[in-house]
């Protein structure tokens, strides 16, 4: 990955694709984790009778994978500052979520990741991440800062 001098990755850099099978389980926990009781996360005969084909994962779960996907892909010291998404076509179980992101901008230590995540319908995921990036640690100049010596 293309990187600053901060460590931070360029600008026009495209992360690696999440893959996120999109199970029963994960939506109906989802939901429940999130405190979403709706009937649509959890009953598909519900949600049949609503006009959906089956459950779909809610937006708050959404927002937790887009954020897992950007530290994943980021690091465990890259902290989210903004997440702003749009969802669009529903995630249904059965089908897999493909999360891919590219860096727009570097400004310092944060960074701007236009994010995507798209299944078999479309997009189901649109939207801007914004992450602070911890300084990369400069290895150390031994000219300058000679080790001690050991004291017996």
């Amino acid at each position: 990955m293309t990187t600053t001098s901060r460590g931070a990755p360029a600008a026009g850099v495209e992360l690696p694709p999440l893959e996120i099978p999109i199970t029963r389980t994960l939506i109906v926990a989802g939901a429940i984790a999130s405190r979403d009781y709706q009937d649509v996360h959890h009953d598909a005969e519900l949600a049949r009778q609503k006009g959906s084909p089956d459950v779909f994962m809610n937006i708050l779960t959404t927002n937790g994978l887009v954020g897992r996907y950007i530290t994943d892909r980021l690091g465990p010291g890259a902290v989210l500052r903004k997440v702003a998404i749009r969802l669009g076509v529903p995630n249904h179980p059965g089908d897999t979520m493909v999360l891919t992101g590219r860096v727009e901008q570097v400004d310092g230590d944060t960074a701007t990741v236009r994010v995507t995540g798209a299944n078999s319908l479309g997009h189901h995921v649109t939207g801007t991440v914004t992450v602070t990036l911890p300084a990369r640690a400069e290895p150390a100049d031994p000219v300058a800062a000679p080790a001690e010596e050991a004291v017996s």
